[in-house]
């Protein structure tokens, strides 16, 4: 029996049971079911090309936690090191409804939930060697104690390994106030050699939350920082590092869902260094596999496969028989 090859991401993270409305939900009517949590997201996004993945969670002794695990296991994610609690806690819940255009509402139902409890011992085993990132995000110290805890282990373990260790800020308001996101946030700087944030998201890494742009990028990499990438939505991207700046115009593309775009970019970046692009190269997978993200409906539905990706290539009206 052959032996499955190291993956070369771990993440983890909490991911949701997803229920997708058409219209307001005070009004009723039908709900479509799915999964979604941002590392979850980032790990379909990387096996669709072609990478080999772990997602290393913990989700409820439910039928919603084993859609999750049933889910990222038929995407061809490793699942293998993830976590079904024993006790009464129930696999989160997020609710999405659109409100006006590309604006969409979610809440979410996730206190007390069997991915808020997820600790060092669930996640370190999954740092096996031969991986090459762990990829974190600034939700998952929001949901509790034990998962900021997790957090800090597996970057400083991570790091201490030779992983490359990516962070995406991804702040979330619902779940904390900016003052305990820097206070949880800052410490990663440390052990962090890929950072990823939105303009605004970048001065909560730092101690000085008046900083600007050019100045929180400076403080980021004088802390030990190596890359430093800004999302900028509709306005493209930027990766800085110590031998400058390089910008990446976004695809122009007919938005119709914007929730996730975020993650399929970063899912799209990491993949151009996994395969060990240069800088300009990794930003054009990045807008690209973002692009399909807002063109289609749903956090990772729509996210593309390694030969779907020269598709926004092709012309208008295109069909490829």
């Amino acid at each position: 029996m052959t032996t499955p090859a190291a993956p070369e991401v771990v993440t983890f993270g909490e991911t949701m049971a997803a229920l997708r409305a058409q219209g307001a939900l005070r009004l009723g009517g039908s709900l479509g079911l799915s999964v979604a949590g941002a590392e979850s997201n980032v790990a379909i996004g990387l096996a669709r090309l072609g990478h080999r993945v772990r997602w290393a969670g913990r989700v409820g002794a439910d039928e919603l936690g084993a859609l999750v695990l049933r889910t990222l296991r038929a995407e061809g994610v490793d699942v293998d090191h993830a976590v079904t609690d024993d006790t009464d806690r129930p696999t989160g819940l997020l609710l999405t409804e659109p409100r006006l255009g590309t604006l969409t509402r979610v809440s979410y139902y996730r206190a007390g939930s069997a991915g808020s409890a997820v600790s060092p011992a669930d996640v370190l085993p999954a740092l096996t060697p031969g991986a090459r990132i762990l990829h974190l995000t600034g939700i998952t110290p929001a949901l509790g104690p034990s998962a900021a805890e997790a957090v800090l282990a597996a970057a400083t373990t991570a790091r201490e390994a030779g992983i490359t260790v990516c962070l995406d800020v991804n702040y979330r308001s619902r779940l904390w106030s900016t003052d305990r996101a820097r206070a949880a946030l800052r410490p990663l700087l440390d052990h962090t050699d890929l950072l990823i944030a939105s303009e605004d998201e970048l001065p909560l890494v730092l101690e000085q939350p008046g900083a600007d742009e050019s100045e929180a990028v400076k403080g980021i990499l004088a802390a030990g920082v190596t890359e430093v990438v800004i999302k900028r939505g509709a306005h493209g991207a930027t990766t800085v590092t110590s031998d400058g700046a390089r910008d990446r115009a976004a695809r122009q593309v007919d938005a119709i869902d914007l929730v996730g775009a975020g993650d399929a970019f970063v899912a799209g970046y990491l993949s151009g260094l996994l395969d060990g692009a240069d800088i300009p190269a990794r930003l054009d997978r990045a807008v690209t596999t973002a692009a399909f993200a807002v063109a289609t409906r749903g956090d990772w539905e729509g996210l593309p496969t390694r030969d779907e990706l020269g598709l926004f290539d092709q012309p208008d009206g295109t069909t490829i028989r």
